[in-house]
C-alpha cells in the first residue's frame, strides 16, 4: 500500500452554533479541527490507508490540540511544523441546507519551510495537494511548489484539490487561475467542485470544462456534484456516478471525505498508470467515495464525522 503526504494547511474551524444563520448573526463557536489537507489525511487513515500529514501549525494550545487530532487519527505527523505564529482560523457559519461561509484568520499555516529530506520519502508513493491556502504567497507557497517538483521527480501519483474559498480571492480570481495551472497540467488525478470546474475552465458545461482540463493536462478529473454524485472523466468517457441519499447537516468535509477515500483506494492498486484507461473500476471506486463524502454530511465537524470501514459498508451494502 502507498503512502499518500497531504500537504497544505492545518487550521481550527470555530463553527457557528446557531446553525442556519450567517456569521454576523453567529454569537456562539464550536471548536473543530479543520483544513483541506489535513482532513484528506484523516480521511485515508481512517479508512485503513496510510497517509502523512506536511504542514504547520503555531507553538500555541490550538496547534497542540491539532497535533493530537492528527495522532489520534493516525496520521503520520513527523513533518509537521511548529511556529511562533499563531495557529491559523477559519470562523464557519453552516446555513440549512448544510452549505457554508467562511472567513480566515491566516496565520501559522502560511510559515512552512521546505526541507529537503522529505524528497526521497515520495518515490513510489502518492501526494495529494489541497491549495486551499497554498498559493497565497509566503513560505508555504514557495515550498509547495517545491514539494510539486520534489513529487514529479521521484515520479509520485500526484493529486491536486484547488480548493477555492472565495473570501481568499476576491477580486483576485485571475490570479488564482493562473496558479493553479502548473498543478492541472501535471497532476495525475484532479478533484474539482462545479464551481471550481467552471471557474478554470471557463465553460459552465462540465464536459466542456473536462474538455478544456483536459487539454491543459489533468489525467482523471472528478467534478463533485453534492446530493447528485460525481462527474468522473478519464479524457475518453465521462459519466455522472450517483451518490447515496443522506439528510445533510454540515458539507465542511464532504469533498475531502470523497477524495481521501478515493485515495486511499487508489494507493491499494497495483498499477496506478493502467488504472486511468479502466473506467469501471474508476466508477467503481468513485461509488465508495461518493457514500464517504454523503457520510461525513450527516454530523458536524469535518474530521470526527469522517466514516470508518464498517460505516462505509452498511452505507453501501
Amino acid at each position: 500500500m502507498k503512502n499518500v503526504f497531504c500537504i497544505g494547511e492545518l487550521l481550527i474551524d470555530f463553527v457557528a452554533e446557531n446553525q442556519g444563520r450567517d456569521l454576523v448573526q453567529a454569537g456562539h463557536f464550536t471548536k473543530k479541527a479543520g483544513g483541506a489537507p489535513a482532513n484528506v489525511a484523516c480521511a485515508i487513515s481512517r479508512l485503513g490507508g496510510r497517509s502523512s500529514f506536511v504542514g504547520c501549525v503555531g507553538e500555541d494550545p490550538f496547534g497542540a490540540f491539532l497535533a493530537g487530532v492528527l495522532e489520534a487519527n493516525r496520521v503520520d505527523t513527523r513533518h509537521l511544523q511548529r511556529s511562533e505564529t499563531f495557529t491559523t482560523l477559519a470562523f464557519v457559519s453552516i446555513a440549512e441546507d448544510g452549505e457554508r461561509d467562511f472567513v480566515f484568520s491566516r496565520g501559522a499555516d502560511r510559515e512552512l519551510n521546505y526541507l529537503p529530506s522529505v524528497k526521497e520519502a515520495f518515490r513510489g508513493n502518492m501526494i495529494h495537494l489541497g491549495a486551499a491556502t497554498a498559493l497565497l504567497g509566503g513560505p508555504l507557497e514557495k515550498a509547495y511548489g517545491h514539494y510539486f517538483f520534489d513529487g514529479l521527480t521521484q515520479r509520485a501519483f500526484i493529486s491536486f484539490d484547488p480548493n477555492y474559498r472565495h473570501d481568499l480571492w476576491k477580486r483576485k480570481e485571475e490570479v488564482f487561475i493562473k496558479k493553479c495551472m502548473p498543478f492541472i497540467e501535471k497532476a495525475n488525478l484532479c478533484k474539482f467542485s462545479l464551481e471550481e470546474a467552471q471557474l478554470l475552465s471557463g465553460s459552465r458545461d462540465l464536459s466542456g470544462a473536462c474538455e478544456v482540463l483536459h487539454k491543459v493536462g489533468a489525467e482523471v478529473i472528478v467534478i463533485t456534484l453534492g446530493g447528485d454524485g460525481t462527474y468522473l472523466s478519464n479524457g475518453t468517457r465521462a459519466e455522472t456516478i450517483p451518490s447515496i441519499k443522506v439528510v445533510p447537516v454540515d458539507t465542511t468535509g464532504a469533498g475531502d471525505a470523497f477524495i481521501g477515500c478515493l485515495l486511499q483506494q487508489l494507493a491499494e492498486a497495483s498499477d496506478l498508470a493502467a488504472l486511468r484507461n479502466d473506467f469501471e473500476k474508476l466508477a467503481g471506486m468513485v461509488r465508495v467515495a461518493n457514500a464517504a463524502g454523503a457520510l461525513t454530511t450527516t454530523r458536524f465537524g469535518a474530521i470526527e464525522s469522517l466514516p470508518d470501514p464498517e460505516q462505509l459498508r452498511l452505507a453501501l451494502s
